[in-house]
């Protein structure tokens, strides 16, 4: 489902901080490599995770969902140098192919990519985030949403992709469109995070802990 029109996508593209290089290349071979391209997060998305995370004076971030990297190196770039990010991914192919472009980036000393189904990894977590981001399975997005709450410093911010699912949540059919759905309805009653919905891509919900 389209939000605006291809113009105004195109539009708001050319007028978004253009990536670095290294990043460029990275969306090059997601294409050309990668399954399902279209789940690179890219230039708009990118810098966006990228501002907020410097908006909140991140130095600890957690990822849920790798893919090829392009979401990590970009937050990455906003850390400070002692700063770090963790990010999961059980798909070997898309950790083979994110580990080599987190070796040729400057900023990927900061990025530690734990393999494995993520709800292990959170649950094994010490201390508190200042920002974390859910791209993921889509069935479990309330699950990695209370593990993550629990651990995100107060005031600390929750990224969330794909809330709005291609508009299939206007009229859910399959088990990731109710999953979807059902995660919007409980954030929306939650009164442990303040939130707002964006129809950025395929929709962004930023949940910022109270």
């Amino acid at each position: 489902m389209n939000f605006i029109n291809e113009e105004i996508e195109n539009y708001v593209y050319d007028h978004t901080q253009i990536e670095d290089d290294l990043l460029w290349q990275l969306e090059l071979e997601t294409y050309d490599q990668l399954e399902v391209p279209h789940m690179l997060t890219g230039r708009i998305e990118g810098q966006l995770l990228k501002m907020l995370a410097g908006l909140v004076g991140a130095r600890r971030i957690v990822e849920v969902g790798t893919f090829g990297g392009y979401s990590a190196i970009s937050m990455a770039e906003a850390l400070p140098e002692d700063g770090y990010l963790i990010t999961c991914e059980v798909d070997p192919i898309a950790i083979k192919f994110a580990k080599n472009f987190f070796d040729k980036s400057p900023h990927g000393k900061k990025i530690f990519l734990k393999e494995g189904l993520a709800l292990d990894t959170l649950k094994n977590l010490s201390g508190s985030f200042d920002m974390a981001f859910v791209d993921a399975d889509k069935e479990n997005y309330l699950n990695y949403y209370e593990a993550l709450l629990p651990i995100m410093r107060p005031g600390g911010l929750i990224v969330v992709d794909n809330v709005l699912w291609s508009g299939r949540v206007l009229n859910p059919k399959e088990p990731s469109d109710h999953a979807i759905h059902k995660f919007n309805q409980r954030v929306m009653l939650d009164h442990r995070v303040e939130k707002v919905m964006l129809t950025i891509r395929d929709g962004v919900s930023l949940l910022r802990k109270r």
